[in-house]
Order: structure tokens, then C-alpha cells, then sequence
């Protein structure tokens, strides 16, 4: 059964209709996790490092779907809200058309610029084989970016247009294809680092042209591709709304770039390859609040366009609680389990040393991470970007950047698995004190007027108790 986003929702039906997202992101998260998981075991450590040193510049390509769907979801859904589903499906089909686009301009140009990115950031040149693996990764997967691009976008739009459940088939589906193509392609052909390219250029191909051919059809959801042009003003505002998640994105990849750079100086390619597994096993952590706050956003956006203060601050509390207990699950699973996550990679006994040490340290970030990525979600669904690419500026380029140049100098290693944790006590810190000062202005917080049905309740009640008082004065006498 649809659960459509005017409902009233009890903490099942928030999870039910958010479990999609959170399902789909994950799926999304397991395409680099199983080429990690490959690649480590039939192709070894280098191939590993030279997927974390190249990965940074598809998470910024990665981002521009997530700008558009997460900003352009939020509009879409608010203008949903107010009643003009055709002006709606307009947006929706002007931010797909552009998306394609650019994603392939990204596709084209990137084959020519690619050499140059992996000599900077493997700070290697030709004949080095970790500069070599680069290139010859990153050049398989800029060629299928403009499905990689679109994926992103309508993972936000399979939820507004009601239909999350089908947005998980898309991805789900993309990321059984990956799994087998890189068992077929990896181990069975033994094409090493390529396959696992190819497996994952494959599955984003899937994941890209399965929503284009359902949006383009006839169907039974809120958003259809249909003809459009281009509005400036929406088109602006959607990037705006979503530019917390391109900066987040953005930014992150700097900062893998900066963390690789401080643990190849510190320890050498062994220790990139370590920091890259880490963040393999992460990125499933991660997915699950990421797709939470997609999954969510689109119900915040829907009600503030109708004002239904009420429904919005159901929505806020029952969320934090959510992002309380999930972190705090997230935290003693990966406390749990370190030593079974880091074995699956097949690493010898000293890289396997240095990996557990630094993802016991790092899983502490799990504990807050988790508001500061709904807080980010919340002001992008209220169609405040200002104030969310702020929360991710600082969260990100201030405090992570300064943590892992400043902290190695007095932790050494152990320095950069805590620059993570540093910088998100700051932003939770930050986050809280928007969401505080915020709380007025959007009603997602603080004293509830009563509606217009209540005081009319009341309002009887109160006439009702008058002729009750009056009749039995009436027979006291």
C-alpha cells in the first residue's frame, strides 16, 4: 500500500516509508565496496590504494546528482504541497534533462583530464603502478558517468514521486549486477582492477537508464518526464537548496585527498590502502543515515509547503530520536565487528594491525554523525540551502581540513583516524545551535498554536460545561 506524504506519521509508517532510501543507498554504497572487496583479494593493496587515491574525483561528479535531486526534491515536493502538480513535473523533468547534460560534457572532457588528476593526487607519474591502476580505473568510469549522475538524482526523486520502493528495485537490482559481474569478471576472468571498473560501469548504466525509462512512460506516481524548458529561478533554487550536499561532497574529497596525503607521508601506500578500507566499511554506516535523511526530506518539504506545522514537528522529534538510537547501534556493531570487517579484505598481518586500530578509532564518529547529516537535510527540505551549505562548510572544510593537518602533528596516525570525530563534535554543536535558533521561524520546533478544529473543540466543550453549571444551579433552587 502507497503511503502518500500528507499522511499523519507514527514511528512504523516514518520507517516504512524511509527504509527504501535507506536500503538504496546502501546498495549504492556496496558498487565501490565489492570492487574494494575484489580488488584487495585478486589484485592486491596497490590496486586498492590507487581506487582511493582516484575515488575523490567521482564523489565530486557523484555530487552534482545529489545537489540536483536532494535541492530539486525539495522543491518539487513543496511545490507538490501547494497544489500545482503540473508546474512540479516540469521542474522535475527540466533538472533530469540538465543532469543528463552535464553529465556528458563530464564524460567527454574527463578522458583528456584524467592523466593529469592521477599524477597530482598519487603524487606519482608514468612506469609507478598504483598511477597506473588510476588511470585505467578512472578512465572506465568517467565513461558511464552520465548514468552514474542520474542515478543520484532520482534516488531524492523516487521518493517525492512516491514510489521509494521502486527506487530500491533500481538500485538493488544495480547492485546484484555488480556483485556478479565483479565475481565474473574479477575472479573468474581474472581481469583485476579493469573488471571491477567494468562491473561497476555496468551497473551504473542499470541503475541510470531503469528510472529514465520509467519516468518517461505512463505511470501511477506523482512525477512524470515530460516536455519542459528551462526556468532560471527554480533551476537556481535548486542548486541552492541542494548545495550543502555538493559541498559536503566536494568537500569530503578533499578531504580524502588531505587524509591520503597525511597517511602516505606518515606510513606509505600500505597505509592509504588501510585508510581506503575503512572507508569502504563506512560508506554502508554512512548510507544508513544518508538514505534516512533522503528518505525523510521529501515528507518535511511536502508539509511545510502545506503549513502543517503540526505533521512537521512529529516529523523532527520522532527523526532525532531515530538518529539517537541508530547512531548508537551503528557505534557497538562496528565496535563489535572490527575485526570480522577488516579480515574480509585479506590484508597481511601488519596492514590488518594498522586498519582495526584506526576503524576502532574512527567508529566513534557514528555516535553524532547522524544529526549532523539530518540537520544539513532539514534546512535543504525547508528550502533553506544558505543555512545547510554553511553546516556543511564548516563541518567539512573548516573543521575536518583543520583536524587532519593539525592533529597527525601531536597523534601521528592515530591523528588522522580522529580528525573525522573532531569535526563533527563541532558540528553537532554548530547544527544544534541552528536548529535552536530556527525552530520559530519554520514551526518544526516549540509552542503549537492549536488549529482551527481544536478551538472549535474547545470552544464547545467550554459552551457545553457553561450549560451544564447553568442547569444545575438551575435545580439547586
Amino acid at each position: 500500500m502507497r503511503i502518500q506524504l500528507s499522511e499523519h506519521f507514527t514511528y512504523k509508517k516514518l520507517l516504512t516509508f524511509a527504509a527504501p532510501s535507506v536500503i538504496m543507498m546502501v546498495f549504492t554504497s556496496i558498487y565501490s565496496v565489492v570492487d574494494g572487496l575484489f580488488v584487495a583479494n585478486f589484485a592486491g593493496a596497490e590496486a586498492v590504494a590507487a581506487i582511493n587515491y582516484i575515488f575523490p574525483l567521482f564523489m565530486v561528479f557523484g555530487s552534482i546528482g545529489f545537489m540536483l535531486g536532494a535541492g530539486g526534491s525539495a522543491l518539487v515536493s513543496k511545490t507538490l504541497g501547494e497544489g500545482d502538480k503540473e508546474r512540479a513535473n516540469k521542474y522535475f523533468s527540466m533538472l533530469v534533462y540538465i543532469t543528463a547534460g552535464i553529465g556528458m560534457v563530464i564524460a567527454v572532457s574527463g578522458q583528456f583530464a584524467v592523466p593529469s588528476v592521477a599524477k597530482l593526487i598519487c603524487h606519482a607519474d608514468k612506469g609507478d603502478k598504483v598511477y597506473e591502476y588510476c588511470v585505467l580505473y578512472g578512465r572506465i568510469l568517467l565513461a558511464t558517468q552520465p548514468f552514474f549522475i542520474l542515478q543520484n538524482i532520482f534516488q531524492s526523486f523516487f521518493v517525492t514521486a512516491e514510489k521509494p520502493r521502486l527506487g530500491l528495485i533500481a538500485t538493488a537490482s544495480a547492485g546484484v549486477l555488480n556483485m556478479v559481474l565483479d565475481a565474473v569478471f574479477v575472479m573468474g576472468f581474472g581481469w583485476g582492477l579493469a573488471g571491477a571498473a567494468i562491473a561497476t560501469a555496468a551497473s551504473e548504466v542499470y541503475g541510470g537508464v531503469f528510472p529514465l525509462v520509467y519516468f518517461f512512460r505512463k505511470n501511477d506516481s506523482l512525477l512524470r518526464l515530460t516536455k519542459t524548458k528551462f526556468y532560471a529561478k527554480p533551476f537556481i533554487k535548486s542548486c541552492t537548496n541542494g548545495s550543502s550536499e555538493f559541498l559536503s561532497n566536494v568537500s569530503s574529497a578533499l578531504v580524502v585527498i588531505l587524509y591520503n596525503y597525511q597517511i602516505k607521508r606518515l606510513v606509505g601506500d600500505d597505509g592509504v590502502a588501510a585508510y581506503g578500507s575503512i572507508m569502504y566499511i563506512a560508506m554502508i554506516f554512512f548510507a544508513m543515515f544518508m538514505g534516512y535523511a533522503v528518505g525523510s526530506a521529501p515528507l518535511m518539504g511536502y508539509n511545510y509547503g502545506a503549513q502543517n506545522r503540526r505533521e512537521m514537528q512529529n516529523l523532527y522529534k520522532k527523526s532525532l530520536i531515530i538518529m539517537a538510537v541508530t547512531g548508537l547501534s551503528m557505534f557497538a556493531l562496528s565496535e563489535a565487528l572490527a575485526s570480522p570487517f577488516i579480515k574480509i579484505f585479506g590484508y597481511e598481518q601488519s596492514l590488518y594491525e594498522m586498519t582495526l586500530r584506526g576503524f576502532r578509532i574512527y567508529a566513534f564518529i557514528f555516535i553524532l554523525v547522524g544529526f549532523n547529516v539530518y540537520a544539513s537535510a532539514l534546512f535543504t527540505s525547508l528550502n533553506n540551502g544558505l543555512i545547510s551549505a554553511l553546516m556543511s562548510f564548516l563541518r567539512t572544510i573548516v573543521f575536518q581540513i583543520s583536524a587532519v593537518m593539525i592533529l597527525p602533528i601531536f597523534m601521528g596516525l592515530d591523528g588522522v583516524w580522529t580528525a573525522s570525530l573532531f569535526s563533527d563534535i563541532l558540528a553537532f554543536v554548530i547544527s544544534t545551535a541552528f536548529q535552536i535558533a530556527y525552530r520559530k521561524k519554520y514551526g518544526y520546533a516549540g509552542k503549537l498554536l492549536p488549529t482551527a478544529a481544536e478551538l472549535r473543540a474547545q470552544t464547545l466543550k467550554r459552551r457545553k460545561i457553561r450549560k451544564l453549571k447553568i442547569k444545575s444551579k438551575r435545580s439547586a433552587r
